[in-house]
C-alpha cells in the first residue's frame, strides 16, 4: 500500500536526520536558500524531514488513518490510476502548500520549516470530501465530530493562528494543503462536489 510505503520512507529519512544535522540543514524548507541559490529541491525534501519525534508521530498517525481511506477511495473511483493520483496529490500538496510561505519569506534568511504537514492536511481534507459524515475524534472530546464540521473549524483555526503568529507551527501551510486536498479531486472528478453536498444535506 502506498500509504504504508510513504510512512516508512518518511519515518526513515526523518529519524536519520534527527542525528545527521547536515542532512537536516540541507533538506529543510528555506525560502531564502531557494530564492538566492535556486535550491528548488527543498520544496520536496522538507516533506521527508520532521522537527521532533512528536512531530513525526503525529503527522504519520494522521496520514495512516486518513491516507488508507483516501487510497482505497481513489482505487474505487479511479481504478488503476488511483495510486498514481494519490501519490501525485500527496507531493503536489506538499509543494503547493509551501508556495505562499516561499513568497512571504524569500528574503528572510532565518525562516525554515520541515514536515509533511501540508501533504497530510491535503489527504485529511480529501478524506473529508469523500466521507463528510465520518466521525473525527479529538483528544479529550468523547463525542465524534462529523468530518465536514471539523473541516470548517480546522480551516478557521488555521487562519486565526496564522494571523496571530505566536508559535512555530506553519498554520498557513496546513491551510493551503487542506484547500488543495479538497479541490484537486473535484477537478479530476467533478461529481465529487455534488456527492459531498448530497451527503451533508
Amino acid at each position: 500500500m502506498i500509504t504504508i510505503l510513504l510512512i516508512v520512507l518518511i519515518s526513515i529519512t526523518s529519524i536519520v536526520a534527527f542525528k545527521n544535522r547536515d542532512m537536516y540543514f540541507h533538506g529543510w524548507f528555506s525560502p531564502y536558500e531557494i530564492h538566492e541559490h535556486h535550491q528548488w529541491l527543498r520544496f520536496v525534501t522538507h516533506i521527508f524531514l520532521h522537527a521532533s519525534w512528536e512531530h513525526l508521530i503525529f503527522n504519520m498517525l494522521t496520514f495512516y488513518f486518513f491516507g488508507m481511506l483516501v487510497e482505497q477511495g481513489f482505487g474505487f473511483y479511479f481504478g488503476k490510476w488511483g495510486s498514481a493520483i494519490f501519490i501525485t496529490e500527496f507531493f503536489l500538496a506538499g509543494i503547493i502548500s509551501s508556495i505562499p510561505s516561499y513568497f512571504k519569506n524569500k528574503h528572510n534568511a532565518s525562516y525554515t520549516a520541515v514536515g509533511a504537514s501540508g501533504a497530510v492536511s491535503a489527504i485529511l481534507f480529501t478524506a473529508i470530501l469523500l466521507d463528510p459524515l465520518n466521525k473525527i475524534y479529538i483528544m479529550f472530546i468523547p463525542i465524534g465530530i462529523p468530518a465536514y464540521i471539523f473541516g470548517v473549524f480546522y480551516l478557521g483555526y488555521c487562519i486565526f493562528m496564522s494571523k496571530r503568529n505566536i508559535d512555530q507551527v506553519a498554520h498557513d501551510v496546513h491551510f493551503w494543503g487542506s484547500i488543495f486536498g479538497f479541490v484537486m479531486p473535484i477537478l479530476i472528478r467533478t461529481s465529487f462536489w455534488n456527492e459531498f453536498i448530497q451527503n451533508i444535506f
